[in-house]
């Protein structure tokens, strides 16, 4: 329905043989069910490795936003290339060959276009870029993955996806200079009979971010005296994600509740890490409809494995909310869509009441016809949807709400 946002083209030698193997693994991840849900063409994988004109040249060009593809087929947005740097690659690249004219022209496309144009090399092996012409190529570039993972805790794999994901957030957000910034929320410490638990989690987590990219925020740590948590997060939230660490008594706690509020209603990424340790006294309708992964111990600590399954879902979700709104834009081209709300998460009601009254402010509610919202998959319930439609009832916009998917949409023909 739209133009593409994001193409990925992973570079490969084919004399290298691990490449072939990493480059499935940034096709399945990227394929997989973390991306699904957004409309067709927000983002896409190609490879590059075999002879476009010649067996062993150089590989098939790649096209960007400067130097589309030919016979008028729309080019990607953005276009990020992923250059596995082997010792096959260097070799090749070492005197002057097709090879050499490829990367050579990988690099200018980048500088010339360097905010469409995305360059994140992964070093296979340091000897390709030990003096080489390659690393001269490349070498201003930051790596993926460069340093060794936290093994058993992390994976090479979910290293180099974690981190390829995190840099095409910031990228494709317009935030390349800017880490992304972990917010962390939680129960202060205190006298209470979890505080030991939560505690020992929140330096678990603080020790787990520090192995990553990302910059963590704590609020007792980086907030200036007079400056307001809530603020912090609103001003962040277009580069920033909030992981909330719920133990026992979290939800019951005005000061996360509002922190979760904040961050939902400035469309900042929420995951819940969830602690839960005996009970909770109750929960809180705040903290549904976000991604929810547990923490468990192991009687005496917690599983730093669990910490990072958070962090890959947490950038995950980061690069899913930048593509969506890069394909709100594209959608300006499309009114026949009639979309009336492009919400980066399915609609709740926190979220329904915040949407309407902001556009009763602009003075761009619906007055009669149809309030369309559309979300990435999966679709909501038949129950969910009703409570929305018994909310825009009693404001007297009965029978107007259309939610949807894009396979919803496209069902429709679009």
């Amino acid at each position: 329905m739209l133009p593409p946002v994001l193409e990925i083209h992973v570079v490969w030698h084919p004399d290298d043989a691990a490449g072939g193997a990493i480059a499935a693994e940034i096709v399945d991840h990227f394929h997989g069910t973390a991306f699904t849900g957004l409309i067709g063409g927000a983002v896409e994988v190609l490879v590059r490795s075999e002879g476009w004109l010649v067996p062993g040249g150089a590989p098939r060009p790649i096209f960007t936003p400067a130097t589309p593809p030919p016979n008028h087929v729309e080019p990607a947005m953005f276009a990020a290339v992923v250059p596995i740097l082997g010792i096959a690659l260097a070799g090749a690249v070492e005197n002057d060959s097709p090879w050499q004219t490829y990367m050579r022209d990988i690099v200018a496309a980048q500088k010339a276009q360097a905010d469409r144009v995305g360059l994140f090399p992964y070093r296979l092996n340091p000897a390709a870029t030990d003096g080489t012409r390659l690393a001269t190529l490349v070498g201003e570039y930051q790596t993926i993955a460069a340093t060794p993972p936290d093994e058993p805790s992390d994976t090479p794999r979910n290293a180099r996806c974690r981190d390829l994901s995190q840099a095409l957030a910031q990228f494709v957000a317009g935030n390349a200079g800017d880490q992304l910034t972990a917010f962390i929320s939680h129960t202060k410490r205190s006298s209470t009979a979890e505080s030991a638990d939560v505690s020992a989690l929140i330096d678990l987590v603080k020790r787990v971010i520090a192995t990553t990219h990302m910059r963590d925020f704590f609020d007792a740590r980086d907030l200036q005296p007079g400056t307001d948590w809530a603020d912090a997060l609103k001003q962040h939230a277009s580069k920033g994600a909030l992981l909330a660490l719920r133990t026992d008594l979290y939800p019951s706690r005005e000061w996360c509740q509002r922190e979760i509020l904040v961050a939902k209603r400035n469309g900042m990424p929420v995951v819940i890490l969830d602690g839960l340790g005996y009970a909770e006294e109750r929960g809180s309708f705040l903290m549904d409809h976000v991604p929810r992964t547990p923490v468990r111990t192991n009687g005496a600590e917690w599983s730093r494995r669990d910490v990072y399954r958070s962090l890959n879902i947490l950038v995950d979700e980061c690069l899913k909310r930048a593509l969506w709104k890069r394909q709100q834009e594209l959608a300006r081209a499309r009114p026949d869509l009639l979309v009336s709300w492009w919400a980066a998460h399915a609609p709740e009601p926190l979220t329904l009441i915040q949407w309407l009254e902001e556009a009763k402010n602009a003075n761009a509610l619906p007055h009669q016809g149809l309030l369309r919202v559309l979300h990435p998959d999966p679709p909501l319930g038949v129950d969910e949807k009703a409570v929305l439609e018994q909310i825009l009832s009693f404001g007297g916009m009965a029978g107007v709400l259309d939610v949807m998917t894009p396979r919803q949409l496209a069902s429709r023909g679009g």
